[in-house]
């Protein structure tokens, strides 16, 4: 029995050389590619086969030996040495022999060398066919099975199992597929036992530092050296990754070495590695996802995308009001034709949540009367406000050419207004440190307008400026002249010093607001007093050169009635 066994064992050998060697399979024709291929284009040409060919998709005949013939291909042309050699001698091992490439001669002895390294494999010289078997004889056959610690795995890359399952149906333990005739011995279910993904290791440490709540959508791998399929996992993970480069990034874990974080992850492997996603889709603090659909890169990458943070609120142009939210953070518009929130703008709400606050609007055209308004000349544009109620046009008419690169730019612009803010408010906090004398006189805008200038109050004063100069002048004589009584204040019809309220204004920025008032002088002065009544829609200006005294003088008599008041030409409005 067993030597029928082992002649019938020789016989599949036998037929398998005759077929591979009249085949003479080129690996670059395998995959598809030139000889110049770079690993890239390898890489991509053999995630993309292996999708097509693999046995759990294909079902065709002929499909499961393609795939095994690609795996083979991919484990030679991927490595940089075995390629060389391929190159050379048409074997990835470095022989002048021929190995699946073309034949090769030497010395009249035609070789066949198959399995990994460490496997003995085979040869044939001139006059082994008809000595074939013959024990002790110098040219003899050898035919060997297994590799060092193996007891099933033959030389040619598939088991005893395999060999009497695929070719008879059944037998010694049978079921088990066709492997992959590679160099490598690779089955047709991908990486073998023991070989770790190229991808990023991500330990315990690094998860905890670099993973959790940091804003950032991580994809994740995670395996154990005794599943197969691992180069399949990553094949479609690394390609994925590069798509969505810069939007998020990429990790494998090794539940072996690391076996108490992916017991604390509560991630289990039985028979396949598994991916995950660390998203922000369901809450501000992160969370794992599994993926559970099909092995293809659109809809793993679909699945990334729907996992990206979502900390950016959309909102209608016509019924913003920024200063809805009270915040010490700045806050940023985006502005596009997008029908839902951009990719770029989701992944940087991610990366700068709680330190800057995200919206997002729908707009159909520049000539929006609201967009307008905003001061913006073309899209897509990012507006910005300070903590302190200043806008800012961050950036309009944004040129995406690829993701990671706009991520990158867009970044340099929120990290600079972050900076702005932060300046603002320790300005603001000097201010107040120094107590009520030095309180700091806001900047008059629309998100602080009804406050200081509403209908409640009575009379505002606005110092109106044209440069920083000007401004830190009005900025200094308002904040003294402020905390000054004057005479017959509480006899006069205002009533109590909370009556009036004070502010700056930028004439540069805020030229829809001026519009309302009279124009002599606003044009010539660098600075000007404005006392307004907004609930009369009366206003009057100061005369002459602004000192602390004839600040002091002009509002004094505001407060007690001495001077003129004209009406409006318009309701003053603030961009």
């Amino acid at each position: 029995m067993k030597k029928r066994v082992a002649l019938s064992l020789i016989a599949i050998g036998l037929l398998f050389i005759i077929a591979v060697e009249s085949k003479k399979v080129d690996l670059y024709k395998v995959l598809g590619v030139d000889r110049s291929a770079s690993q890239r284009e390898i890489q991509k040409a053999f995630h993309k086969l292996s999708l097509q060919y693999h046995p759990d998709k294909n079902k065709n005949k002929g499909a499961q030996e393609k795939f095994a013939e690609i795996n083979n291909a991919y484990d030679i042309l991927s490595d940089e040495q075995k390629r060389k050699n391929y190159d050379l001698y048409g074997d990835e091992k470095g022989n002048p022999g021929f190995d699946t490439g073309g034949p090769g001669d030497q010395g009249g002895h035609t070789y066949f060398t198959s399995g990994g390294p460490g496997h003995s494999g085979f040869s044939f010289r001139p006059g082994d066919w008809q000595n074939m078997g013959e024990q002790g004889s110098s040219q003899s056959y050898s035919f060997s099975f297994g590799g060092p610690g193996s007891g099933k795995q033959s030389s040619f890359g598939f088991g005893l199992d395999d060999i009497f399952s695929n070719f008879f149906g059944g037998g010694m333990g049978g079921g088990s597929q066709f492997g992959s005739f590679g160099s490598s011995g690779r089955s047709q279910q991908g990486r073998s036992k023991g070989t770790a993904p190229s991808i990023p290791t991500v330990n315990s440490q690094l998860y905890k530092k670099e993973i959790v709540d940091k804003g950032m959508t991580w994809l994740l791998l995670f395996y154990t050296s005794n599943l197969r399929g691992i180069q399949y996992y990553e094949s479609a993970v690394e390609e994925v990754a590069t798509s969505l480069q810069g939007a998020l990034k990429v990790g494998s874990i090794n539940c072996e070495s690391d076996a108490s974080l992916c017991k604390e992850l509560r991630v289990n492997l039985r028979r396949a590695p598994k991916i995950f996603v660390y998203s922000y889709a369901t809450s501000e603090s992160g969370s794992l996802v599994e993926y559970a659909g099909d092995l293809d890169v659109k809809s793993l990458k679909s699945f990334c995308q729907v996992n990206l943070p979502r900390f950016s609120k959309r909102v209608n142009l016509d019924s913003f009001n920024v200063a809805s939210e009270s915040s010490r953070l700045p806050k940023v518009l985006l502005l596009s034709t997008k029908k839902s929130t951009p990719v770029i703008w989701r992944v940087l709400s991610g990366l700068y949540h709680k330190r800057v606050i995200f919206y997002d609007a729908k707009v159909d055209e520049i000539s929006d009367p609201s967009v307008r308004k905003l001061g913006v000349n073309s899209l897509p544009a990012i507006v910005g406000w300070l903590s302190n109620g200043e806008k800012e046009i961050l950036k309009s008419g944004i040129s995406v050419k690829d993701l990671k690169s706009a991520i990158k730019e867009i970044s340099g612009l929120l990290d600079n207004f972050e900076k702005k803010n932060k300046k603002a408010a320790s300005v603001k906090k000097d201010h107040h440190s120094e107590g009520d004398k030095s309180k700091s006189i806001p900047l008059l805008t629309s998100s602080n307008s009804f406050d200081l200038c509403g209908g409640k109050v009575p009379v505002c004063v606005i110092g109106v400026f044209k440069s920083s100069k000007t401004r830190d002048k009005l900025q200094s004589i308002l904040q003294s002249v402020s905390q000054k009584s004057f005479s017959r204040r509480q006899s006069n019809s205002f009533g109590s010093r909370d009556s009036v309220s004070y502010a700056l204004l930028d004439a540069t920025k805020q030229q829809s607001f001026l519009k309302a008032f009279e124009k002599s002088g606003l044009k010539s002065s660098e600075s000007l007093l404005l006392a307004y009544k907004p609930k009369r829609g009366t206003y009057a200006t100061s005369q002459g050169d602004i000192t602390e005294e004839a600040a002091e003088s002009f509002i004094s008599s505001v407060l007690n009635g001495d001077v003129q008041f004209v009406k409006t030409r318009q309701k003053p409005t603030l961009e």
